[in-house]
Parts: C-alpha cells; sequence; structure tokens
C-alpha cells in the first residue's frame, strides 16, 4: 500500500501485466497497419509511459508526436477539457492512432475527435491501455483496448492524483474504505494471547474476531452457517474452509465502521491465509502483519498446570495432553509463519514476562502497523 498526498492505493496492476498488454496492441497495431509508416499520436500527461514503451515494442518505421489535454482534478474526471498543446505537423493522408494512457467517461476522446475533424487522415485509430467501461458514455469506437477495469481511481504508470504517482512502475488502485489496522494474532496454549487480545482492542479500538466464539455464536443462534457447521462436526467432520470464511466475512461486514480487526484462531493453514487475505482485499483492505507471541514449551507447561487448578479444564490438568496440543500447534501452524514471513508481515513478539510487559511489546510492534 502507498499514499499519495491525503490518500491510500494499493496495489492492482503489475508490470509484467502491463508490458504483456503492450506488447499485444503493438502486435495488433502491426497487423492492420501493415507497410504504412503510422503516426502515434500520445496524449499528454498521463500517456508517457505507454507512448514510450509502446514505440519501443513497435518493429517498423512510425513517427511520434504529442498533444496535451487536460481534464482531471483530483481523483475525478471533469467536462471541462482544455487543449494545453496542440498538433504541431500536417497529418494529411496519414495514418494516425491515438495512444491514451486511460478512457473512461470519453470526454477527453470527444475532444480528439473534434481536433482531428479537419486534418484529413487516411485512418485515425484509437488505442487506450486503460479502459473503464462502466464509466464509458460515449460512441466514440476504441479500435484498441490494453487492459478493462473498473471504474475506480488508478495511479502509477504515467497516471498522477495531484502530481504524485506518475513515476511508479505498475498501477495502483484507490483504497476507498477508511484505513484499518488488521492482524492475525497468534500463540501456543498458555501463551496468553486471549489477556492480550482484551487489552489490545481497548487500546487500538479494534474488533476482536475469535473463531471460536464465532462458532459458538452461530451455532448458538441456530443460523445458516452455524446450523452447516454443525452437520459437519455432527458427523465428526472438519467445517469446511469456505463455511469458515463466509462466518467471517459476516463479522467482517457487521463491523464494516471499524478501525481493523485482531483474527484470533483463524487462518491455521495457508489455503486459509489465502482466503482471509482476498476476504480483505475485498473490503479494500489487508491483513497487515501476524503477531505471534513466543513463549518456551517449559513455561506453557508451567503456565497450564497452574491454569488447570482453577480452569476446570481437563486439558489443563494432564501434561502429556498438554505437550501434545503443543506439539499439534507447531506442527500445524509453523508454515503459516513461513506465508506471512514471505510477505514480510511475520511479527515475533516475546511472550515471557509480565502481563504488562508483554502487552508494551505487542504496542510496540502494532505501533509501527
Amino acid at each position: 500500500m502507498i499514499k499519495l498526498h491525503d490518500l491510500y492505493f494499493k496495489p492492482f496492476i503489475s508490470e509484467n501485466e502491463i508490458d504483456n498488454a503492450v506488447q499485444r496492441m503493438v502486435d495488433e497495431v502491426v497487423s492492420d497497419v501493415q507497410d504504412e509508416i503510422p503516426v502515434f499520436v500520445g496524449i499528454l500527461n498521463g500517456s508517457f509511459m505507454f507512448v514510450s514503451d509502446f514505440v519501443k515494442k513497435y518493429p517498423n518505421p512510425c513517427e511520434v508526436t504529442f498533444i496535451k489535454l487536460a481534464s482531471y482534478e483530483g481523483v475525478k474526471s471533469t467536462e471541462d477539457i482544455q487543449r494545453l498543446i496542440g498538433l504541431t505537423q500536417d497529418l494529411t493522408n496519414r495514418v494516425v492512432v491515438i495512444l491514451e494512457d486511460i478512457i473512461d467517461s470519453g470526454n477527453t476522446l470527444e475532444e480528439i475527435h473534434r481536433i482531428f475533424k479537419n486534418e484529413k487522415v487516411k485512418k485515425l485509430s484509437i488505442a487506450t491501455l486503460f479502459h473503464k467501461p462502466e464509466a464509458y458514455k460515449k460512441d466514440f469506437k476504441l479500435h484498441y483496448v490494453g487492459i478493462n477495469i473498473p471504474d475506480k481511481f488508478i495511479v502509477g504508470y504515467g497516471l498522477d492524483y495531484n502530481g504524485l504517482g506518475r513515476n511508479l512502475p505498475k498501477v495502483y488502485q484507490l483504497k476507498t474504505t477508511q484505513y484499518m489496522t488488521n492482524f492475525v494474532l497468534f500463540g501456543p496454549p498458555g501463551a496468553g494471547k486471549g489477556t492480550q487480545a482484551n487489552f489490545l482492542k481497548e487500546t487500538y479500538n479494534l474488533v476482536h474476531i475469535s473463531t471460536g466464539d464465532v462458532f459458538r455464536y452461530n451455532i448458538k443462534n441456530e443460523t445458516a452457517l452455524g446450523m452447516l457447521a454443525k452437520s459437519y462436526m455432527d458427523k465428526g467432520e472438519l467445517v469446511p474452509d469456505e463455511v469458515t470464511i463466509d462466518m467471517l466475512r459476516a463479522e467482517v461486514e457487521k463491523n464494516s465502521d471499524a478501525n481493523g480487526f485482531i483474527f484470533d484462531g483463524f487462518p491455521r493453514t495457508n489455503a486459509q491465509a489465502k482466503a482471509l487475505d482476498d476476504l480483505m482485499d475485498s473490503k479494500d483492505s489487508q491483513i497487515n502483519a501476524m503477531v505471534a507471541l513466543e513463549v518456551d514449551d517449559e513455561v506453557l507447561v508451567e503456565r497450564l498446570l497452574g491454569r488447570g487448578k482453577t480452569s476446570g479444564r481437563p486439558d489443563d490438568a494432564d501434561e502429556k495432553i498438554i505437550r501434545n496440543r503443543i506439539k499439534e500447534y507447531y506442527q500445524k501452524t509453523a508454515i503459516l509463519k513461513d506465508y506471512y514471513a514471505a510477505q514480510d508481515k511475520y511479527c515475533g513478539v516475546d511472550g515471557v514476562g509480565s502481563i504488562s510487559d508483554i502487552t508494551n511489546r505487542l504496542t510496540a510492534v502494532i505501533d509501527k502497523l
């Protein structure tokens, strides 16, 4: 995620996707133009990167010129199109291909057709790297389209937000929701996850989503998802990831105005981690980090045996069961450490010490997110 002026933008189109689209458009133009020497007309300022890459890939002789039009104020396209730099050469009987960075409403395209109406060109074609079909309101034909995109504001690869972002080699999309801090809280049995989650949700005004609590709520209240989950559990089968993620989606949507979320007990596999990434991406957000409490096994065993004296939980009273639970935790969650570390999102925190000491270590990490 990047910040330009007052707005956040998230990665949208990679350099490789752009390069492939440009190459495809070049191939299509070459096939149509054949032996003609075309004049490529770039629309400044946004098209400078596109034009540069396009003509570098164009294998035959060609000419390049530019006109400059302006239609954007902030993140909105206006009806008022200003012609800042016009044509400076005679294009009579020439094959002209307009190279546009993006076409949304089509207002700029209307001005382009007005400019070329009396130029007596042999053929006029329109090529746009990005196109917003939902926003396009004109009847002018688009001969070459690189990538169709949703009607959302983008920056990068020549496109800007109030002057910033043109130099970015890939494209970013405007993040339309408020900035959230979301993290996955991990820790083996006895690490003190529940205690710390309560402190953290109050400190940062976050919503704590415990998978166990979500399951119990849905089953107790006999929601459609709860009954579906129970049907699997009653047969001794694992609840499918889709059912769990749908429950989490419902919790996220119930708290759409939250400052962020603490996910506790989910994910447990790479597939679940990917599903959670997709869920947050659909909400125009992301998982910022996996925050893991790291505690030595012997300390965990001592804590759980101590807790077992008051909790009444049989699995806290048997040392063999405790050690198996800890072993199972590491076997099942070690791969998740690798998953988040590969994204530079793994944050290990020393979970030994007083509750306040551990809280201070956690807040120091979260403050940096």
